[in-house]
């Protein structure tokens, strides 16, 4: 926050100069209307350190440059679709359920569901082409209260936005290959280790980086395919060798349905798990400042990863439903995986060599859910709405977002670190039961914008009736979780839930900072919050919020630390 003085001009050039307004703005085809009107061009090019929202409709070049090309997108899609849940939520969901049918039920729905999430972030993408996701839509379409919008993001990406459930499973089935028993200290520490290694990769060493996480992308993608083909191996020539129970699955409503918990609270929890294996769809988004021809990249990449992964998802779990009897994959929590490939391979090959390629596969994800996320909290620090702003909106010294990273691996660090079991399914819950709030304020949002700003481009445009069904979605899961369960008396169904509580909390609390420091300590002060913009000396243009008294009529040039 602003204190009463004001650094010296000397004092301020190390970290700041102010930026010149030479540079140009190439037109964009998502670009306003009133933006390419010949009358309006130079005010276009007069206002470049103009960060106002309406800016977002022009795309803007990351000062690491563009170096994401078609295949890196997908790829960012896919390792981040693709990590833990698919080798680990299984098991917990068909224990929840009760069924194969609800099972392969609720992953169909998924996929619907994830099409609805994807629609609505092509749309937004290809209007506002800018790095930061939900950060960037929200705060255009949110104007009113004043920062409200910025603020409830940034306590959400920061306090919820952690890389913590793949870390586990990471440890966990590396204890497992090395025929260790699981050890809360041991996978912790090792899913830490991983976390570390990770962040400095990023922070220090940007294209290798890159590199990295596009193998273990297409690692990932082989990965699910051979476990398709391994088990219609098994059915077709190995039924008869001993590899019992599963494989010969009846065929038939009866034990498909065998069962089932047709109980609203208990699915829609599963359906977190569901959908939180289908996260990461709209990654590309949030990187927008990094891709080459970003709207032409965005829709393609991510309309092909949705349809690879719906039918990679479907195909393995038939494949676990064919290899491993269901009794066991109910009992199997995380590592459903691990006990597929042990049946398929036998117990010396797969329960060393494959485990290992599952914690391959959620390194991968942890590579591109912290290169990305890191870029979501990069744009929230260039608004000026963390402190430290400066630091975590620069990319020196190595040409990375190393301030942003480092924000991002702390409160990941200590999620890993609570000592508690069972934590991976809580983190799936907590993190998944606030973002329904989000996306209907996103939803609601791209409806407001289709009727009250007809003048912006739209190279994507999502089907509506198919945005009020998201809203709809999201507005059930958030009273889900109060549905009576049957032989639970409320003390435990309160604790059963208790993930909503914590999500509905934080957000609270976002709304209590916001009320705090944009209204009542300028109110108590007899000033307003404004904003002032300078550039980094990495060329990083940031906004600062400052206080300037009531009745001034000059915001502070420089800014006031």
């Amino acid at each position: 926050m602003a204190s009463s003085s004001s650094p010296t001009a000397a004092d301020q050039e190390p970290l700041l100069r102010r930026a010149s307004p030479s540079s140009s703005i190439a037109s964009y085809d998502s670009t306003s209307k009133s933006l390419i009107d010949e009358e309006e061009a130079p005010l276009a090019h007069n206002n470049l350190l103009d960060r106002s929202v309406e800016n977002d409709v022009l795309p803007e070049t990351a000062v690491l440059g563009r170096n994401l090309g078609w295949s890196s997108a997908y790829i960012l899609i896919m390792s981040r679709v693709i990590g833990s849940g698919i080798f680990a939520t299984p098991g917990a969901i068909v224990q929840s359920v009760g069924s194969i049918g609800i099972t392969l039920m609720l992953w169909v729905a998924g996929a619907l569901i994830a099409w609805l999430g994807l629609a609505i972030s092509l749309e937004y993408g290809c209007m506002l082409p800018r790095s930061g996701g939900d950060k960037v839509y929200l705060e255009f379409v949110y104007r009113r209260p004043r920062f409200l919008a910025s603020i409830l993001i940034a306590v959400r990406s920061v306090l919820l936005g952690f890389t913590a459930s793949n870390c586990i499973v990471f440890g966990e089935y590396v204890l497992y290959a090395f025929k260790r028993e699981p050890s809360q200290f041991e996978g912790k520490l090792l899913g830490l280790g991983l976390l570390t290694t990770v962040v400095i990769m990023h922070s220090c060493f940007l294209k290798t980086g890159i590199l990295i996480q596009n193998v273990l992308g297409w690692v990932k993608i082989a990965l699910a395919i051979f476990m398709v083909f391994t088990s219609l191996f098994v059915v077709l020539f190995r039924s008869n060798e001993g590899i019992d129970g599963a494989s010969h699955i009846k065929i038939n409503s009866n034990y498909i349905w065998e069962g089932s918990v047709w109980n609203w609270g208990i699915i829609s929890t599963a359906m977190f798990k569901v959908s939180y294996s289908y996260a990461g769809l709209s990654n590309v988004n949030s990187v927008l400042n990094e891709v080459k021809n970003p709207v032409k990249t965005l829709k393609s990449a991510a309309t092909t990863a949705l349809i690879t992964s719906c039918i990679l998802y479907l195909l393995v779990n038939v494949a676990y439903f064919l290899v491993v009897p269901i009794e066991d994959i109910k009992d199997s929590g995380e590592l459903i995986a691990a006990l597929f490939f042990e049946r398929i391979l036998g117990t010396d090959l797969g329960r060393v060599l494959l485990p290992l390629a599952i914690a391959t596969s959620a390194a991968g994800n942890v590579m591109v859910v912290t290169f990305s996320h890191a870029r979501v909290i990069q744009e929230i620090a260039r608004q000026g709405f963390l402190p430290f702003s400066q630091f975590i909106s620069s990319s020196r010294p190595f040409g990375a977002p190393m301030g942003a990273l480092i924000t991002h691996y702390i409160p990941s660090f200590l999620v890993i670190s609570i000592p508690a079991a069972n934590i991976y399914s809580f983190i799936l819950d907590v993190e998944g039961y606030p973002g329904q709030f989000f996306s209907i304020a996103s939803s609601a949002g791209l409806i407001w914008l289709r009727f009250k700003r007809p003048d912006l481009k739209r190279p994507y445009r999502a089907f509506l009736p198919a945005v009020g069904f998201q809203i709809a979605h999201s507005i059930s899961v958030i009273f889900a979780p109060f549905v009576p369960r049957e032989g639970l008396n409320w003390k435990q169904h309160l604790s059963a839930v208790s993930y909503a509580f914590v999500g509905t909390a934080i957000l609270l609390f976002g709304v209590l900072y916001w009320y705090i420091w944009t209204v009542w300590i300028p109110r108590r002060n007899g000033c307003s919050l404004e904003e002032t913009v300078a550039t980094l000396d990495d060329g990083t243009t940031v906004t600062k919020l400052v206080h300037v008294p009531l009745g001034s009529k000059q915001v502070p040039a420089t800014y006031d630390e």
